[in-house]
């Protein structure tokens, strides 16, 4: 039996479509009759006219994406085994063991310790447009669940109001806007803002400026994500921005400062530019010397994140961040992005999910049993609801303790939003209305953070950040549900056995024991007793 994983030549991410939709050649992707006077509606006649306009999804700036392979093993290859029998980290009592009582705190950092209430992270969301115009709701959000939220790539050049002096930044309007949203609304000292770096905000001075004068305590070095194995990239369509950025070192396509490019421009034969960061060139040597420039800057926590590059380089990670007492490693699996990646390379490159974070375990074990020094490890890549989550958690344990998610987060902020701004224009949706007209009848945490924030305070909360709120709310109560039913009640009593694999092939790749194999020893003793 033949099986693709791939779609190829037809997407909405690059709107484009088959003319014969149910008569496509597997490998290819083309219509099996290809036919002279079609004009182009999938990814290679659009290409015909757009070129490479149609490497990235579409609409930029309004999306996130993801990638539609469909891998020979994924998270729901596992599944999740329960017991009628004892409980981990509370009293045996069916009085006691309910699964509000389970504890989803996690602590974490090689000196210092960072907590948080849930046991996930936004990892990177940067200067994209879907980032900024939805920062509010992710900051305001993630800072009231007292979970961490990463400033990603790019933000401080990305900004036209960035004053530089001497090549480094001295003074911002995003970077510092995107800080105080999350400061302001910290509670309990629960969860963390993190600015992350590449290698243009590297040049910027933009991690010793955010530690100097917005007093921020974790940063973060950037070798890439699951995305894609280039820079960072977005879309420009104002010119003048354009030719800030070019200045500012960036690379950006076509040369907007060329005179015939800025004709084609301004006659519409091009509607955007794209601005490239640089790849990093990771040598050990230039590592230590930044993990040491940021401690001596003042930064409490230093992390890690890198991609779904091939094994070496995941062993580089977890070696370089065990020598250097990294606090968090996290390791992003490929296939999903929030901003402008190549579509063909979001689906076609990099290592995926279950096998990096199954070599991840491995690579960390041998350091384990060596008695390495090992950071907290974090597992990123297509995690949406509470069942991914626990599922990442077991297969990591011991060493995972954080699960990162971006896409998610991003759409129920902007749900929330959404929900907000229809009714401010009062066409609240018949889907939406049925619950009411009010935040306090839609939104199904409002009692109990207006509570807790008096009424002022819950008013004044976009609802963007209510939106991601709630949505944190319900994970957080599937993930006790999930956890009770193992009888696991804290994060540190999971382990590798609550999960058994579906296929023998997903337990070849992780480790994971194959569902039928399960507990063979213990059932053994039962009925042999």
């Amino acid at each position: 039996m033949s099986i693709t994983y791939s779609k190829v030549n037809a997407t909405a991410a690059t709107l484009t479509k088959n003319r014969t939709e149910n008569s496509v050649v597997p490998a290819s992707g083309m219509c099996v009759t290809c036919v002279d006077g079609c004009i182009g509606m999938c990814e290679i006649g659009k290409s015909a006219y757009r070129g490479h306009e149609v490497i990235y999804p579409q609409p930029f700036g309004m999306i996130t994406t993801a990638a539609e392979k469909s891998y020979p093993v994924d998270y729901s290859h596992f599944n999740i085994m329960g017991t009628a029998v004892g409980a981990h980290g509370i009293e045996a009592d069916s009085d006691k063991a309910i699964f509000p009582a389970v504890n989803l705190e996690v602590t974490f950092g090689h000196d210092k310790k960072i907590k948080f209430r849930y046991p996930w992270i936004i990892p990177g969301i940067g200067s994209t447009n879907i980032a900024k115009n939805n920062w509010e709701g992710l900051a305001i959000g993630s800072a009231l669940s007292g979970t961490g939220l990463t400033i990603g790539e790019n933000v401080v050049g990305m900004d036209p109001e960035s004053v530089l002096k001497n090549g480094k930044v001295v003074d911002t309007a995003d970077l510092k806007r995107r800080v105080k949203l999350y400061k302001d609304y910290q509670r309990d000292g629960y969860g963390a803002i993190i600015v992350q770096a590449n290698v243009e905000d590297t040049m910027l001075g933009t991690q010793e400026y955010a530690i100097e004068k917005l007093g921020v305590e974790c940063v973060e070095l950037k070798w890439g994500q699951g995305a894609k194995d280039i820079g960072g990239e977005v879309k420009i369509s104002n010119l003048k921005k354009a030719q800030l950025l070019y200045e500012r070192g960036y690379v950006v396509l076509p040369n907007p400062t060329d005179p015939d490019v800025i004709k084609a421009f301004e006659k519409g034969a091009f509607k955007e530019f794209e601005r490239h960061s640089r790849v990093g060139m990771v040598t050990e040597e230039s590592f230590a010397k930044r993990v040491e420039e940021l401690r001596k800057a003042g930064a409490k926590y230093v992390f890690l994140k890198t991609g779904a590059y091939r094994p070496a380089d995941l062993a580089r990670a977890i070696m370089f961040a065990s020598k250097y007492k990294i606090d968090l490693l996290t390791v992003d699996g490929a296939g999903g992005g929030t901003g402008m990646s190549p579509w063909r390379m979001m689906n076609e490159w990099g290592m995926p999910p279950v096998y990096l974070h199954s070599l991840l375990y491995s690579y960390a074990k041998r350091l384990a049993d060596k008695g390495a020094h090992l950071p907290t490890l974090a597992l990123a890549g297509g995690f949406a609801f509470e069942d991914q989550i626990y599922k990442g958690l077991a297969l990591g344990s011991p060493f995972v303790k954080l699960i990162g998610m971006a896409r998610g987060p991003i759409a129920a902020a902007m749900v929330g939003k959404t929900i907000g701004r229809t009714m401010d224009e009062h066409q609240i949706p018949v889907y939406i209305e049925r619950f009411g007209n009010t935040r306090d009848e839609i939104f199904v945490t409002s009692g109990i953070l207006r509570k807790e924030l008096g009424d002022k305070e819950f008013e004044n909360l976009p609802t963007g950040a209510l939106g991601l709120y709630t949505y944190y709310e319900r994970l957080a109560q599937g993930l006790r549900q999930l956890m009770a039913g193992s009888r696991k009640f804290g994060i540190e009593h999971m382990n590798r056995d609550d999960i058994a694999s579906l296929t023998q092939e997903a337990a070849a790749v992780s480790g994971i024991q194959y569902i039928m194999d399960v507990d063979q020893g213990k059932v053994d003793r039962i009925l042999n007793s």
